[in-house]
Order: C-alpha cells, then sequence, then structure tokens
C-alpha cells in the first residue's frame, strides 16, 4: 500500500506504522536497518535533517521503497 508523503512529519509517521505492523522495536529495526537507535527516533518524530541514505536503508528494512511520481521521464524530453 503507498503512502503519500508530503513532509518529514508524515515520513516518520509511516514508518513508525509499518515498524508497529511488524511488530519490530525501535531497537530491533535500528539494528536490521543498520543504523542507530537515535536515528530511527528522530525518523519518526519528522526530523527534517536525517541523512536520505540511511532513510532508504530504513524503508528497505522495513520491506519498502521509495518512488517518486510526477517528475518527467527521459523519454519526455529531458
Amino acid at each position: 500500500m503507498a503512502a503519500r508523503i508530503d513532509s518529514p512529519t508524515s515520513l516518520g509517521q509511516a514508518v513508525r506504522r509499518a515498524r508497529k505492523q511488524l511488530q519490530l522495536t525501535q531497537p530491533q529495526l535500528a539494528l536490521t536497518a543498520g543504523v542507530g537507535v537515535r536515528f530511527i527516533v528522530e525518523l519518526e518524530a519528522g526530523k527534517p535533517t536525517v541523512r536520505f541514505e540511511s532513510v532508504l536503508r530504513v524503508l528497505h528494512a522495513l520491506g519498502g521503497e521509495l518512488q517518486v511520481d510526477g517528475l518527467p521521464t527521459p523519454s519526455e524530453g529531458v
């Protein structure tokens, strides 16, 4: 299921929902994603300056992926 993410807060909420649905604690998710527990806490709190590479690691650890819609594709002449 896709979640509309339009702010750091909505990303944090989506990560928290997914983690809880998978019955993972913050330390368990941190270990699985290879990040620190503090990073998970800050991400779920909607901190706007988290490291993008680490966000992707957390999303992948939760079984998710990042998808961007609405941008021109190479075949559209850009």
